[in-house]
């Protein structure tokens, strides 16, 4: 989108704010009413999960979570998942490079760039990944929930052979002839792809999955609405416990907990279809406790999966 469209999509935005904050929009009690549990997959294996966290930023806690104004503002990070399964090392939604903010930010449409620039220093993957023991070159797959910029940046600082692994809705989503805002090109450009599509099989509460080992440890689930391909990443951890990488179907558990969708600035300008990502938002409030869910943006939910020195 050029500069003008975009500045103008802000300003239409910015407008539809005000309102949605005091009056923001309601939970769909019909829809909660019909969701169904369709159980967890049954793992035969576990993998371990590392949280990167390459960058931070503050943001008001009622623009994130429509209307909820305590606490006045939430702490948002930039975050690399690292999974460890025994067949590949996994990097979901590989956020940051080094220098994002001259090598991907300034191809971003200004009026976007002004509300999601994270504050500097950012850690790039090569650092983040040293600091873990490892390198780029250790890495196996890279598993982004969407093409949003802030998701497949990192791919600038890894092996131009590694393919992104995503479906073919998302991947000509980003790639249309008018790029979508939240997308920025640069880091997909030349890029190989490796197509995993989802099945029509239930999964906990959402609609759709695949097994991407068939063992049951990473399963991908349908987290629609964002973008079109968005997905969730569902994880069987060592020591029995569930977990999932939501991606921006939820920028902060805020919005899980209270069932809020985000104010129209930013909403209307990075999710593609309002009224699925509010659908999906509810598949996620639904969820049993016994799932852990991890927004990529909120900091907090992936600071418990830090690793701690010695560890």
């Amino acid at each position: 989108m050029g500069e003008l469209a975009a500045a103008g999509a802000c300003c239409r935005a910015l407008a539809a704010t005000p309102g949605r904050l005091l009056r923001p929009r309601r939970p769909d009690r019909r829809l909660l009413s019909r969701l169904v549990d369709a159980g967890a997959p049954r793992a035969s294996r576990t993998v371990g999960l590392t949280a990167l966290i390459q960058g931070t930023q503050r943001a008001p806690r009622a623009v994130v979570a429509e209307g909820v104004w305590r606490p006045v503002t939430v702490d948002l990070g930039m975050t690399t998942f690292l999974v460890e399964h025994p067949r590949a090392r996994i990097l979901v939604d590989p956020a940051m490079c080094a220098n994002v903010h001259d090598r991907v930010l300034r191809d971003m449409p200004t009026a976007l760039r002004l509300l999601v620039t994270p504050d500097r220093p950012v850690s790039g993957m090569p650092d983040a990944l040293e600091a873990v023991g490892l390198t780029p070159a250790d890495i196996d797959m890279v598993l982004p929930t969407h093409l949003h910029w802030d998701h497949v940046s990192g791919l600038l600082d890894l092996p131009s052979s590694l393919p992104v692994t995503t479906s073919r809705a998302e991947r000509d989503f980003a790639l249309a002839d008018v790029t979508p805002l939240g997308v920025v090109t640069g880091p997909l450009g030349g890029r190989p792809f490796a197509f995993r599509e989802l099945d029509d099989r239930p999964v906990l509460t959402f609609a759709r999955s695949h097994d991407l080992f068939g063992d049951g440890s990473v399963v991908l689930v349908a987290l629609p609405g964002h973008t079109p391909g968005s997905v969730g990443v569902l994880l069987a951890l060592d020591g029995g416990r569930s977990v999932l990488l939501a991606g921006d179907a939820a920028w902060h558990t805020a919005q899980i907990t209270h069932l809020r969708e985000k104010a129209p600035l930013p909403g209307r300008l990075v999710d593609a279809d309002r009224d699925a990502a509010f659908a999906t938002l509810h598949r996620l409030h639904a969820l049993p406790g016994s799932v852990t869910v991890v927004p990529a943006h909120d900091r907090d939910a992936a600071a418990q999966f830090l690793r701690r020195p010695g560890a």
